[in-house]
């Protein structure tokens, strides 16, 4: 009588029963397990760390970004650089840019009134009060390092024309700085209709890096003025600017709900100038955060290695 044997289905040899056939399997199984599984987890270690070092791009979350040298103008890395979106609180270096340009004198007093109140209800809450008087030069640097959004309304429309003129020369003053796809409605950066691009920021950027009254206003880590009968002491928004293994040459943050979080600066890595813009960043403490991925990618690869095909922003 012939035996059946279904496909696929291995018959025992002959003479092994069919337990001890899984003992041995079993057993091999293991020596082989014990024998490889070191190599194979290093092998895999190395793998992992070569492909961070080699990453093509930094693993940043911010929506749209822009990296140059501002020596000449090389991208380090983009993505959706010409893409149109409210800037919020960045628009506080145009502020300081127009503000000097017309050299007005900034130890000249000014009083805060309820003239500098949000328009739109957005970023109601001050620490100056109204009716506190402070120095142009206070008021900027409030405006700069701690987004003092009174402070920053105080400078427009304390300059000659008011508001309306300091709106017009900022929108002036982009222009001449190449800046062709930019608009501005106020001085603060409340407005969502105050709109940039990243290349077009990064202009701005290097224009503020000029300016050694904005590096010096932007980058201070505190400073404490007199509201009242208080000395009340503001902090820079920007983390980074307290930290002493970042050499910041000129920053600024920015927030609305439409902009999302922001930050332009520029930066020293491994002793080369660097441009960041970094926009529309989901949460607070993403911007700071795609800086020091950006940071550390580039020292990784090399500070002179392209993301892009080499482009340059024109000046």
């Amino acid at each position: 009588m012939h035996s059946t044997v279904t496909v696929g289905e291995r018959r025992p040899a002959a003479g092994l029963k069919p337990g001890l056939i899984s003992t041995l399997a079993l057993a091999v199984m293991l020596i082989i397990t014990l024998g490889f599984a070191a190599p194979v987890t290093e092998a895999a270690t190395t793998a992992s760390a070569s492909i961070s070092k080699g990453r093509k791009n930094p693993d940043v979350k911010s929506k749209s970004v822009l990296v140059i040298d501002p020596a000449d103008s090389e991208i380090v890395f983009e993505r959706q650089a010409d893409l149109v979106a409210p800037i919020a609180s960045i628009t506080k270096l145009m502020t300081s840019l127009v503000v000097l340009d017309a050299k007005l004198p900034l130890d000249e007093i000014i009083e805060v009134t309820k003239d500098d109140r949000s328009k739109n209800g957005k970023g109601a809450f001050s620490r100056i009060t109204y009716g506190t008087k402070l120095s142009r030069g206070d008021l900027m640097r409030l405006a700069l390092m701690s987004s003092e959004n009174r402070a920053a309304h105080a400078l427009g429309r304390n300059y000659p024309g008011g508001e309306a003129a300091f709106v017009r020369a900022m929108n002036a003053k982009a222009k001449a700085l190449g800046m062709s796809r930019t608009r501005f409605v106020d001085s603060s950066g409340l407005s969502s209709d105050n709109v940039s691009t990243p290349r077009d920021l990064a202009k701005l950027v290097i224009a503020a890096g000029r300016n050694p009254i904005v590096r010096e206003y932007s980058t201070s880590t505190s400073h404490t003025v007199k509201v009242g009968r208080q000395k009340l002491e503001f902090h820079n928004t920007n983390s980074l600017v307290r930290n002493s293994g970042w050499d910041i040459v000129v920053q600024k943050t920015g927030y609305i709900s439409e902009a999302g979080e922001c930050l332009v600066m520029q930066a020293v890595i491994d002793d080369r100038p660097v441009i960041m813009v970094l926009l529309n960043s989901f949460g607070k403490y993403t911007r700071v955060a795609d800086a020091r991925r950006i940071r550390q990618w580039m020292e990784a690869r090399g500070t002179r290695r392209l993301a892009s095909n080499g482009a340059r922003v024109n000046r």
